[in-house]
């Protein structure tokens, strides 16, 4: 039996869609009584946005959107729907969409007239005006709408917003803000209803300020892009057949420019400075005085339909590893879930902490009335320590201050109850020495935990290129295939196997063989018998173009599952899509994407988990795991500092090195430890003057010597980075195609030794052998 977009995928990404969206604000409106009478308002009602654009997209058989949810309801006999807007919104969704279609190709033709040479330029250009594409909110007839006020109570208003790869989200009406036309929408509508709830079809943060502090507004729900199921959870949620428990995973905020990292760098601006430092998300406004009234909805903030009780809450050391547990229990009227998390709060000491920081958390099971759940959560002590870049306590070190550690338990970073306990390190502690790994050139200043801010040395930059050691083989008389090593030829004989010019084209990749493959292939070997790995796009879904008529599953986007909390359902989809990967032939899942959402505008933030590491990690491992289960292989991106799209192939991310390993690449340390990817791809920016495929300090310091990294890096496609700096930092594989001639030629001259080359087939050869 096929699994490629079989039911049991498309049920695990409706089930994904119900845990993930958020209920942001409920006066009573919700859930809808049985029998309720509502109207559908808004073109995003039939105009379902499923997720982000780019390699984030997927063709799935069918999409069900706001009118099909309910719909389903109304069979049910649970709700009654208001018929006329349906076809209303239907037919203006149908012309505009004419509209925008003529506005795109015209783009389109004028983008492949640019200059190819300038290839940024042209890529800009086009995605500027490609991000202001949408579909504008109808104005709806005064007598369909007073029809639709005398049939029902209660309205229900859809917006959605488009993002995607390449072009960042842009803060104006149409995106961040809501335009005239929304807003106009929402007072007629709360005027005439006595029940009005908004839905929220988006990929990132948007301004809720208005909607929150109207009384007349009875309930928001953020439902994200909640892939091809996204409208029948929405329905699902609405009317109580399901109980919402998703929890944010980034901060909201009251206004754009609360964001300490909100004012929206200029197209033309290169370096981008990271003056706030380790102070990201919920750090920021915890820890920072004055700033904390800013919040609207904080970090792990999400309503239910019931209330739960946390009791005989207890913590204790054992050894090296500190427990926290807490009793939760369902004290309303139905079931639903609860997720407890567990802060630590660290002295400010010489280094300087946030006041909380997220150190564990889990999700209960759907606990009845009454029900209960111990939860015990625990973490090795070490995990408390801070970096220190500047030699205040031990240079390069992780460093646990003496003083006391003070624990939070609770429902959101605001909704905790401190513990009756305290850690105390009675001296400072070095829990980890390392070494200065891609230190900044040009950031002046960074973020103190007063708000104040302290200068920064700068530095010349450093690649960090390692001298690589021959693996010493011997090549045999007759050439020995790919399936014998471990057999007849050990690794290093069957490398020694390859010309110079085999190992030069083997670091790049080549054209598919699987003709639905639109992605490229990482290189193989005919004459060796070493075969290619075909890659796959899709972050939410395996993505094949839609002329092959493939469909597979799309799930939801990556910041709604984060908002689940829960990894055993994120690993349960990594196995799903992962299945679909191997059954359509390819080897390589390009996902997942675990990026901080630092800059709130990232387009790329819909594929992107949370403004926090660990919870990007937990979940990012959990995938990765699903993913190998099947004997395919994960690639975790970007790999590092991928904040924002404008200018992604040449902005530099200008970072403190305690910034860089605390929050930055934190996730990404956390998912390697724990799943073992087999392969990371790149990313295409430069973090503190040097790119990212082109740092040794990145990818032989940190990812294999610290991290024990065991895979093989890739490039980021069509990077135009200088191959030859790419493979004597560590980089194994080009893609989609290396430039051989130019590794050939620096054979020649001696700026590349063949050691170089074989440690890239060496560690790109391992990981053939498991696929």
């Amino acid at each position: 039996m096929k699994c490629t977009g079989s039911q049991m995928h498309i049920d695990l990404s409706h089930r994904a869609a119900t845990e993930g969206m958020v209920l942001l604000k409920n006066n009573g409106a919700l859930p809808l009584a049985k029998g309720t009478k509502i109207a559908l308002f808004g073109q995003a009602s039939v105009n379902y946005v499923k997720g982000g654009t780019g390699s984030g997209d997927v063709y799935c058989r069918y999409i069900r959107n706001v009118y099909d949810g309910f719909r389903s309801k109304e069979a049910e006999g649970k709700v009654c729907v208001f018929p006329g807007l349906e076809s209303f919104y239907r037919e203006y969704v149908k012309k505009e969409s004419v509209k925008v279609e003529a506005i795109r190709a015209k783009l389109t033709a004028e983008f492949l007239n640019y200059d190819p040479s300038a290839v940024h330029t042209r890529e800009i250009m086009y995605q500027e005006k490609e991000r202001d594409l949408y579909i504008a909110e109808a104005e709806v007839p005064d007598d369909l709408f007073q029809a639709a006020a005398a049939f029902a109570d209660t309205a229900v208003i859809t917006f959605n917003r488009y993002s995607g790869e390449g072009y960042d989200r842009a803060v104006k009406e149409g995106d961040y803000y809501f335009t005239r036309q929304e807003m106009a929408l929402v007072n007629r509508v709360k005027n005439a209803f006595a029940n009005c709830i908004i839905v929220l079809d988006v990929g990132g943060v948007i301004d809720l300020s208005a909607f929150a502090a109207d009384h007349r507004i009875g309930g928001i729900l953020m439902a994200w892009q909640a892939g091809m199921e996204g409208g029948t959870a929405i329905a699902d949620i609405l009317c109580g057949d399901v109980n919402p428990s998703g929890k944010l995973a980034s901060t909201f905020v009251k206004a754009y420019l609360d964001y300490p990292c909100g004012e929206q760098p200029s197209d033309d601006e290169l370096e981008v400075p990271y003056y706030e430092d380790i102070y990201v998300g919920y750090r920021y406004f915890e820890t920072i005085p004055g700033v904390k009234d800013r919040v609207l909805y904080p970090f792990g903030f999400g309503l239910s339909y019931t209330n739960f009780a946390l009791t005989d809450i207890t913590c204790g050391e054992q050894g090296d590893i500190l427990t926290a547990a807490v009793t939760v229990t369902n004290t309303g009227k139905v079931a639903g879930k609860e997720v407890v998390q567990l802060y630590f709060g660290a002295p400010q000491g010489k280094l300087g902490k946030p006041a909380k920081t997220l150190i564990a958390f889990q999700k209960t099971r759907l606990l009845a009335p009454g029900e209960s759940q111990r939860i015990c959560l625990s973490f090795p002590i070490p995990e408390m320590a801070s970096y220190d870049d500047l030699g205040k306590v031990r240079k390069s070190a992780y460093v646990l201050e003496q003083g006391d550690y003070r624990f939070y338990l609770g429902t959101s970073v605001q909704d905790v109850t401190l513990a009756d306990f305290v850690y105390t390190q009675t001296e400072n502690r070095v829990t980890r020495q390392l070494s200065p790994r891609c230190v900044p050139t040009k950031l002046s200043k960074r973020m103190l935990s007063d708000g104040s801010f302290e200068s920064l040395p700068e530095h010349q930059p450093d690649h960090g290129f390692f001298v690589h050691k021959p693996l010493g083989g011997n090549a045999p008389a007759a050439p020995v295939l790919f399936d014998r090593i471990g057999k007849d030829i050990s690794m290093e004989d069957f490398i020694a196997q390859f010309t110079d010019r085999e190992l030069c084209d083997f670091l790049g990749g080549e054209a598919p063989t699987v003709p639905h493959c639109n992605t490229a292939c990482f290189a193989g070997m005919q004459r060796l018998g070493v075969p290619a790995a075909h890659t796959a796009d899709g972050p939410a879904g395996l993505r094949i173009k839609p002329e092959w008529n493939i469909c597979t599953t799309a799930f939801p986007c990556g910041c709604l599952l984060a908002c689940t909390w829960d990894p055993e359902l994120m690993e349960q989809i990594g196995a799903a899509g992962g299945a679909e990967v191997k059954e359509n032939g390819m080897q390589v899942w390009l996902t997942p994407a675990m990026n901080i959402h630092r800059y709130p505008m990232c387009g790329r933030n819909f594929e992107y988990y949370s403004e926090d590491p660990l919870l990007s990690g937990k979940m990012g491992a959990a995938k990765v795991r699903g993913i190998q289960s099947n004997g395919v292989a994960a690639s975790v991106k970007h790999f590092a500092c991928n904040n924002r799209e404008i200018h992604r192939r040449s902005n530099d991310s200008q970072m403190s090195e305690r910034a860089l390993r605390e929050i930055y690449l934190k996730g990404f340390e956390i998912c390697i430890r724990e799943a073992d990817p087999w392969t990371v791809m790149s990313s295409y920016n430069m973090i503190n003057g040097i790119a990212a495929s082109q740092s040794g300090d990145l990818l032989e310091g940190i990812l294999r010597e610290e991290w024990g990294f065991g895979g093989f890096v890739t490039t980021d496609w069509r990077n135009l980075k200088d191959h030859l700096s790419e493979v004597k930092a560590g980089n194994d594989m080009k893609m989609p195609l290396g430039n051989p001639d130019s590794l050939e030629q620096a054979l020649a001259d001696g700026s590349l030794t063949r050691a170089d080359l074989e440690i890239c087939a060496l560690r790109i050869l391992r990981i053939y052998q498991k696929l």
